[in-house]
């Protein structure tokens, strides 16, 4: 059976946002949602017994681990900022458009890591659309500062007022 890389991110997705912490959970929840939930994801049907055939655990372990990150970040990131400025435009928002910028530790990475240290991401946040609008990771060797204008470097900001810790002025 083949799946779309498509309906396999977004059924991990739904997964995770359903609490799933771990590969063999995503994959329980996908194998035990019903067919109203896993049409709208996108998960196969067999052509002849019309029944869903939803991906198993080693097929999306696989996938997730295969997929780049990074770039996976940077295009959600850029289709909500899309989203997010056509919301804009269709409902004459106010124009002043309002963003908070932050760094956290992520709880539950330090075992990811080969020197034990947690991962800290540092993101951007429409107020408005409640969308992050892109993330960086700072590892233990910079800090906040060095990553902050990589960070803002392609979002259009035009009439955005931005706020941000003190460290950032």
């Amino acid at each position: 059976m083949r799946h779309s890389l498509c309906s396999l991110l977004v059924a991990a997705i739904a997964a995770v946002l359903a609490g799933s912490r771990s590969f063999t959970a995503i994959g329980e929840w996908v194998a035990d949602a019903p067919p109203h939930v896993l049409a709208p994801l996108g998960i196969r049907r067999d052509p002849l017994t019309r029944q869903f055939k939803p991906p198993d655990e080693a097929t999306i372990r696989r996938v997730l681990e295969a997929v780049d990150a990074n770039a996976l970040d940077e295009a959600a990131g850029a289709w909500l900022s899309a989203q997010v400025n056509a919301t804009r435009a269709r409902t004459r928002a106010s124009p002043r458009r309002r963003a908070a910028l932050a760094g956290k530790t992520v709880r539950g990475t330090r075992h990811a890591s080969p020197g034990g240290q947690a991962v800290h991401l540092m993101a951007i946040l429409d107020h408005q659309a409640c969308a992050v609008l892109g993330q960086v990771d700072v590892d233990g060797k910079t800090s906040e500062i060095s990553r902050f204008r990589p960070l803002l470097a392609d979002l259009d900001l035009t009439g955005c007022v931005i706020t941000a810790d003190a460290l950032h002025t």
